[in-house]
């Protein structure tokens, strides 16, 4: 193979890579938008049950200082009403980060074969770094799951320790009731600060985002 044609055979090598890793970002591009509009949905959500839970507490100790029994059988209905929504929830989010992770768990051995192909053939990439990120995703992906798990746990424990509450009114009973509704405003609080990281994480990706626009312009 004469000089020309190795340089030929090498640009159009150069080129399919760059093609095909630009025509791989607007899908990882549309993937990201999707989870951040998902994580700004869920922080707003985890806000509106905090808020709802908190005015829950201030009804039981209206009702429990006013000895009401009818306002406190209010309160223990609206309690179960609000653990099912939250117990749907917790099970949602941990199906959905679930299958998150299963998908950056894939994108980032799908990353890693693409950059030894790439370095085998001799074609120049920035992989490298883009394995780096995939991994850290995933790992950030399993975190989550744990992470949801956790709270889901946490709130069946809670929904048990309730039920078996409901229509007690001795002081003992009371008490316990009222430390699992402070429980569960800091579970859901504990929620709302990891949502705001999650979203600060998010903008961190768009930057990432509009940097490889850039580049793959360049290309």
């Amino acid at each position: 193979m004469n000089a020309f044609s190795s340089a030929l055979l090498a640009g159009l090598l150069f080129a399919g890579s760059a093609e095909a890793q630009f025509r791989a970002n607007p899908s990882e591009r549309g993937q990201n938008h999707h989870e951040q509009h998902e994580n700004r949905r869920e922080l707003k959500d985890d806000r509106l049950d905090v808020a709802e839970l908190k005015s829950v507490l201030g009804r039981f100790d209206r009702a429990w200082s006013r000895n009401d029994e009818r306002e406190m059988r209010a309160v223990e209905l609206r309690l179960r009403q609000l653990m099912r929504m939250e117990l749907q929830e917790s099970r949602v989010e941990l199906a959905s980060a679930s299958s998150e992770a299963k998908r950056s768990q894939r994108e980032a051995r799908a990353e890693a074969w693409e950059v030894r192909d790439d370095a085998a053939w001799g074609r120049r990439s920035d992989g490298r770094r883009d394995v780096r990120d995939d991994r850290r995703d995933a790992r950030d992906d399993k975190r989550d799951v744990k992470a949801e798990l956790v709270a889901l746990r946490s709130r069946q424990a809670i929904a048990r320790d309730l039920a078996e509450l409901e229509g007690r009114r001795g002081g003992g009973a009371l008490h316990r009731k009222r430390d699992l509704i402070q429980e569960l405003i800091r579970l859901g609080e504990r929620e709302i600060r990891e949502g705001h990281q999650e979203v600060r994480e998010d903008r961190s990706e768009r930057r990432e985002d509009r940097r490889e626009r850039r580049e793959d312009r360049r290309w």
